[in-house]
This record gives structure tokens, C-alpha cells and sequence, in this order.
């Protein structure tokens, strides 16, 4: 009942106009951050990890940002999930499309590190391109099935469950649709290496690179910025000498990519995940 309401509070905020639903989002983020203890200091022991050089303050600061921002992604789902298509395109700019287009219909894989405004990417591309992806479901049924729905919204979306393995999705890449991959989070040892990310032993998936032998797709890497009045899709250039050597100094490519994203606009990053909670032998979870 209280999801519902909840989904209902999000259907309402989206009729607003853009400026007065990114300020209700920055609300809701500074609440979260005074009421949610866990997923606050989750954020700040990531921050210490890659940030060792600030201070306290400067720290908090950061997190306080960094809330203010998901915040704001948060409730802006019901804009991607409920506002027109004309309205989506008008605070959702796409930066390189062209080169989006220049390769369609020809195995690709999108690599899309983990900033805020993730969502926002897929259903602004979803607009011009058909694509598939991964997902996990959701503990809640009811927000699980509104996420689900609202990134088939548009066209002839794939979305293939985890559980279901990586096979669906070779072959939808083969065929043609591009897919959105998000490789960047913690999911256990499993088909994992540990490679440094911002210094700090990371455990990574070598997806990217077993995906690309496979299909012989490329790699198109796609950085979802927010900005006052919306958001930019910012669509970079194709890898070149992709794959390399091997499968570890293909992910410590990756992440030295998304490292450097992420200095560009560190409050963006999704630090409310357990980055860091797969540890190298005899090393303690940091959490």
C-alpha cells in the first residue's frame, strides 16, 4: 500500500514543471540523507576509500551532494515513466548521437557506469533505438513491476532477468540491438577479478571483455550527466584496440575509464552501493 501511494506521490510530481521537480528531488535526497544512517555511511566509507585526501568536512560535503542528486533521479523516474516522449526529448539532450547511429544494426555493446541519471539514458535512447539489457528484480513487487514497465515503454525494448544468464543476450547483441550493459557494481566473486579502482582492489566482472570476443561487437561508452534544467547524454567515441592482451587488462581499462568519468563529476557517481564489499583474501570488508 505504501509503495503505491508512493508510486502515486512520484505520478503527481512529474506534472510539474522540470526546475520545481528537481528541487522536491533535492528535498527528498537531503531527508534521506539525515534519516538514512546505513546507506549514509555506506556513502561515506566509499568516499573515503576514493577520496582519501578529503577531509571530514569536505567528505560530507561531498555525500550531501551526492544525496541531493539521487534525490532527484529518484523522483524523476515518474517523469521518464509518465511525461510525454516531446517532453522527455526537451530535458534529455543527446551529445554524439551520430555516432550512436553510424555503427546501427552491427554488434554493440553500451557501457553505462553507474551515474545517476542511468535511467535517464536508457529511456532517452529507447525514444530512437531498440536495445536490450540485464536487470535485477526488485524486493518490492509492485515498484519492480513499474521499473519493468516503464523501460518497455518505448519501442521493442529487451530485457533479459540475470537469472536467465548471459545467452539471451548474445544473441540479441548479434542480431543487431545494441546492449546496455552496466558493469561497475559489486555482484560477488563470481566471473570477478579484482583490479583497482580509484587505488582500491575492486572486485570486476570481465563481462565487458568475454562479451566483445564473443560477439565481436564494440564498445560504445555512454555517460548520463544531469544538469540543472534535465540531462545530457553524452555518447563518446568507439574503443579502439578493444579487447586487448587479455581479460585483465580489458577491466582495468574499464575502470580506469569510469574512474576518470567519475572525477569529472564525482557527485553524480552511485556511491550508495557496496562497492568495495567483495575483499581479496585476509582483507576485511570496509562496510
Amino acid at each position: 500500500m505504501i509503495t503505491r501511494l508512493g508510486l502515486g506521490l512520484m505520478w503527481l510530481l512529474q506534472w510539474l514543471p522540470f526546475p520545481l521537480l528537481a528541487a522536491c528531488g533535492r528535498l527528498f535526497g537531503r531527508m534521506f540523507y539525515a534519516l538514512g544512517r546505513q546507506r549514509r555511511h555506506i556513502a561515506l566509507t566509499n568516499l573515503g576509500l576514493c577520496f582519501p585526501q578529503l577531509d571530514e568536512k569536505q567528505k560530507s560535503a561531498l555525500a550531501r551532494r551526492h544525496f541531493g542528486v539521487f534525490g532527484r533521479s529518484f523522483l524523476e523516474r515518474g517523469f521518464l515513466w509518465w511525461a510525454s516522449p516531446e517532453r522527455i526529448r526537451r530535458h534529455v539532450r543527446i551529445e554524439g548521437g551520430a555516432r550512436l547511429a553510424a555503427v546501427k544494426g552491427k554488434p554493440l555493446i553500451l557501457l553505462v557506469p553507474h551515474f545517476v541519471g542511468l535511467d535517464t539514458a536508457w529511456t532517452r535512447l529507447s525514444l530512437d533505438h531498440d536495445m536490450c539489457s540485464l536487470y535485477a528484480n526488485q524486493k518490492n513487487p509492485a515498484f519492480n513491476d513499474r521499473l519493468y514497465r516503464g523501460r518497455r515503454r518505448f519501442g521493442r525494448q529487451e530485457l533479459f532477468s540475470r537469472q536467465e544468464g548471459i545467452r539471451p543476450a548474445i544473441k540479441s547483441i548479434k542480431s543487431g540491438k545494441p546492449f546496455f550493459y552496466l558493469p561497475d557494481l559489486d555482484y560477488g566473486k563470481s566471473d570477478a577479478i579484482f583490479v583497482p579502482f580509484f587505488g582500491v582492489p575492486a572486485a570486476t566482472i570481465t563481462g565487458l571483455s568475454r562479451l566483445v570476443r564473443l560477439t565481436g561487437a564494440s564498445v560504445l561508452p555512454v555517460v548520463a550527466r544531469m544538469t540543472d534544467d534535465g540531462y545530457v547524454i553524452e555518447i563518446g567515441e568507439i574503443w579502439t584496440d578493444f579487447p586487448g592482451a587479455d581479460l585483465e587488462t580489458d577491466t582495468r581499462r574499464m575502470n580506469t575509464f569510469i574512474e576518470q568519468e567519475v572525477r569529472n563529476m564525482p557527485e553524480q557517481y552511485f556511491w550508495l552501493h557496496r562497492r568495495f564489499k567483495s575483499r581479496p583474501p585476509g582483507q576485511k570488508r570496509p562496510y
